[in-house]
């Protein structure tokens, strides 16, 4: 019987991810079929969760996702697991301010589907104070149940004693600061997961932690069957409509940014997906009725996609009679040119007039719900679509093209038109998480 848990912490920054990975490394090692999950709107994380554990890592979201689809998401990750984690985004409680329930936050999920949380607090800075975080944590709702609590970053023995003397919740474990272990991060969160040649030693030295210093029995008997966690039913459906039945996927360090549930959902709906890679300069598939550029890190490999011209050619041919969508780096590439951060324009494939820079820096983040201005790949006029923007790159050319969407963010504060759409061509910086319900 599949069994899960959720992995939490009270902000970013304090060791989750490092934590999920131990957990997964080291069960995986004992003969246990993980799998995680991830909430929020996260798509770099999940990479690392697939590699650990050699399934794909879904997300989970609590203002994009209805109650149903949520419960779709526990069921298909417990399909042939032992165990599922869920890793949380950002605190536990964080989310936008609407009600419990639908603000996108972590503990949304936890209390509707009862999931047992197991806390991971940064001990750094800190000794006895930690237990009071960690009562506050544990009494802030009583819908949510913190199960246990691994404290991270503990400096000594001496450090150790006082972090446990101050605790009213169970220790499960002491992950004593380690600088050799090292998550490197760039402008959007970590390095990919495919950038890095080390992942099995990697993943090994984190099991070995997670083996000298975690209650590993103790965290496994917190989980409770995914069964007991279902009070709704749980609904398949597609949370995106196959944009087409063969679907020419860019799939490669430069765009890597699609969702896994998307996917997973394409499939399921008898969708076809053919990757290909522009940065070896591949063309979409020819048995293709559409070409999807997701998101990635365009911007590092302006130069190599613009001499790419095989992909260049073949996109150009592709588009003029089917369908091409791009989202974010996607849409960048997309567009006429691109400013790198050094300030030198490449062109890119000129299917859309717009041009974007990262010469330009500022972040734009936040959740999205997009209404289509006209048909395309993504639906009909009038549909609504929920997903997010994260991006430091900006249009500094706005181009000739008609706007893609009428955007609102997540509390419904009407934004301004936004992407490009030429005909079946179309883009914006917007991600796609699912249909509006």
């Amino acid at each position: 019987m599949s069994r899960i848990l959720m992995v939490a912490a009270p902000r970013s920054g304090s060791g989750k991810t490092t934590l999920t990975l131990s957990l997964l490394a080291a069960f995986r090692r004992r003969g246990l079929r993980v799998r995680a999950l991830k909430t929020g709107p996260d798509y770099i994380d999940p990479a690392f969760h697939q590699e650990a554990t050699g399934m794909p890592c879904a997300n989970l979201d609590s203002w994009a996702m209805s109650d149903a689809a949520l419960a779709a998401g526990l069921t298909r990750a417990g399909d042939g697991a032992d165990l599922v984690i869920i890793e949380s985004s950002m605190g536990l409680f964080d989310g936008l301010a609407l009600e419990d329930g639908q603000r996108g936050a972590a503990s949304d999920i936890a209390a509707r589907f009862r999931l047992p949380v197991l806390l991971v607090l940064d001990a750094s800075g800190q000794g006895q104070s930690v237990g009071a975080v960690a009562q506050g944590m544990a009494t802030w709702s009583t819908a949510v149940s913190i199960g246990g609590v691994v404290l991270n970053n503990i400096a000594s023995d001496r450090h150790e004693k006082l972090c446990r003397a101050a605790m009213r919740q169970s220790v499960l474990g002491v992950f004593r600061r380690d600088r050799s272990i090292v998550l490197p991060e760039r402008h959007l969160g970590l390095v990919q997961a495919r950038e890095r040649g080390d992942l099995e030693g990697f993943f090994a030295s984190l099991a070995d932690k997670a083996e000298r210093e975690l209650d590993l029995d103790g965290i496994l008997s917190l989980a409770r069957p995914i069964g007991e966690s279902l009070p709704v039913q749980a609904s398949h459906v597609a949370p995106l409509k196959p944009p087409g039945q063969r679907i020419a996927l860019a799939d490669d360090a430069a765009f890597s940014f699609l969702y896994a549930h998307l996917a997973a959902g394409w499939r399921e709906a008898g969708a076809e997906i053919l990757p290909f890679s522009p940065l070896q300069d591949e063309v979409p598939d020819e048995r293709a009725d559409c070409c999807w550029l997701p998101g990635g890190y365009p911007e590092l490999h302006a130069g190599r996609l613009a001499a790419a011209t095989h992909f260049r050619e073949g996109m150009t041919r592709f588009a003029a009679s089917n369908p091409v969508h791009g989202e974010c780096g996607g849409f960048m590439v997309m567009g006429q040119g691109l400013v790198d951060a050094t300030g030198t324009r490449h062109a890119m494939l000129g299917l859309l007039s717009h041009e974007t820079s990262f010469a330009r820096r500022k972040m734009v983040l936040g959740y999205r719900e997009a209404m289509l201005l006209q048909d395309g790949v993504l639906g009909k006029a009038g549909a609504r679509l929920r997903g997010h923007e994260f991006h430091y790159a900006s249009v500094t050319e706005e181009g000739q093209d008609a706007p893609l969407a009428e955007l609102r963010d997540g509390e419904g504060t009407s934004l301004q038109a936004a992407g490009a759409q030429r005909g079946r061509i179309s883009g914006s910086f917007f991600h796609v998480l699912c249909e509006a319900g």
